[in-house]
């Protein structure tokens, strides 16, 4: 295995603080990371937010760590924005995705989070480790559409790539200093999430209320679907090939339901390496933040003898066939078909307009009907996705789900 990046850059060996911009600072990725941000005033400095359309928490953000540059989506929500900041602070307020592309590419940003849901933080931070930025990904549709293209961009510019995903953070500490070559399986632990023991007669009537209450972590409500449907696991499959140059039958799941043990890498001798710790957030945030060093984060410790019992138990297939398709679009070369029928039936299903279930027959049935060309490039990849959506919106029309 080799790790999709390289681990070196003069900002790791310099002393004074980091400059961050974050993208997607009104999430919950966004809003942990500026917690950490708080803790650790000497170490970073918030040069840049960018927060969709949710532009009063931009603007209370923005008021607290006064940042030169904010991003926001449409001309109307910059309008609004600028209504909302204190007198005497005018940053400049960038729009829409070139607005976004230019702050992942600022030559004052040391560091780029990059926390937007979905595929639309793919263009962002491509731009970001074009750039050769130290780019903290959150976003893992990024590298689901584009690993190889990442990998190769990364290899031109010198770009590091650190992962804050709660489970490659875990398999990039297990991994980091250790021959990469002698590591043999990945193994990504998943909550199970709210579904887990529930009957499969009762899980067709599962509502999205019930779907967005995890039973440990605190997430927006896309990867709340995706950890109750397990699609969050099979994106990370597809991460984890891309981030670690990984084969696919070298990644494998296990449902850990107290969510201690946050991935393990295993070695040839036999040996797993595992990362625990309390599910938060702010844990593999401050670890990118920092790295190489750990930043303070002031979370209570894990107390093991407290926690007390650790379980694990092999995934239903039946439960969770959003991990057959994951795997299945992943050896047929459709990930960006996976990702964005799973983008539209999530949204459909939050919108009541598809059942629970429905939400991986649909995606079951786009990857089944896509005629697959070359998808080589940036261009190819936002087509494919755009066609895809266009069909799935059309198949929701078409019958009940």
């Amino acid at each position: 295995m080799k790790y999709i990046s390289p681990l070196v850059s003069p900002v790791f060996g310099r002393s004074g603080p980091r400059s961050l911009a974050i993208l997607g600072s009104t999430g919950s990725i966004g809003t942990s990371a500026l917690k950490v941000v708080a803790k650790n005033q000497d170490t970073l400095r918030v040069v840049a937010l960018a927060g969709a359309r949710n532009v009063e928490l931009l603007a209370r953000q923005a008021d607290m760590v006064r940042p030169r540059y904010l991003g926001v989506l449409t001309e109307e929500g910059a309008r609004e924005l600028r209504g909302l900041l204190p007198g005497g602070y005018a940053p400049e307020i960038l729009v829409g995705r070139e607005g976004y592309a230019a702050l992942a590419t600022l030559p004052e940003a040391d560091l780029v989070l990059a926390a937007q849901v979905g595929a639309a933080g793919l263009v962002p931070a491509l731009a970001a480790a074009r750039a050769g930025k130290i780019l903290c990904l959150a976003n893992k549709e990024a590298l689901v559409l584009a690993g190889e293209l990442f990998r190769r961009t990364c290899a031109e510019s010198g770009a590091v790539i650190l992962p804050v995903d709660s489970e490659h953070n875990a398999l990039f500490q297990a991994f980091a200093g250790h021959d990469g070559r002698q590591a043999v399986r990945l193994i990504l632990t998943a909550s199970g999430g709210p579904f887990r023991t529930w009957p499969t007669e009762k899980i067709r009537t599962v509502t999205p209320a019930q779907a967005l209450k995890h039973p440990n972590w605190s997430m927006g409500a896309k990867i709340s679907i995706d950890s109750a449907t397990m699609m969050n696991k099979g994106l990370e499959i597809i991460e984890a090939v891309h981030l670690y140059g990984a084969d696919l039958d070298e990644v494998d799941v296990v449902v850990h339901p107290q969510s201690i043990v946050h991935s393990l890498v295993e070695y040839a001798d036999g040996s797993q390496l595992a990362h625990l710790g309390v599910p938060d957030m702010e844990i593999p945030i401050g670890y990118c933040l920092g790295y190489p060093e750990r930043l303070n984060i002031g979370l209570e410790r894990l107390d093991l003898a407290k926690v007390g019992t650790l379980t694990f138990e092999a995934p239903d297939p039946e439960r969770f066939p959003c991990l057959r398709l994951a795997r299945e679009a992943l050896t047929a070369g459709s990930p960006v078909v996976l990702n964005a029928a799973n983008e539209v039936a999530v949204q459909a299903f939050l919108d009541g307009r598809i059942s629970f279930p429905g939400i991986a027959r649909l995606i079951e049935e786009m990857l089944s009907m896509q005629a697959l060309t070359g998808v080589q490039d940036l261009d190819d990849i936002l087509s494919l996705d755009a066609q895809t959506r266009t069909r799935a919106a059309e198949a929701l029309g078409r019958g009940e789900w």
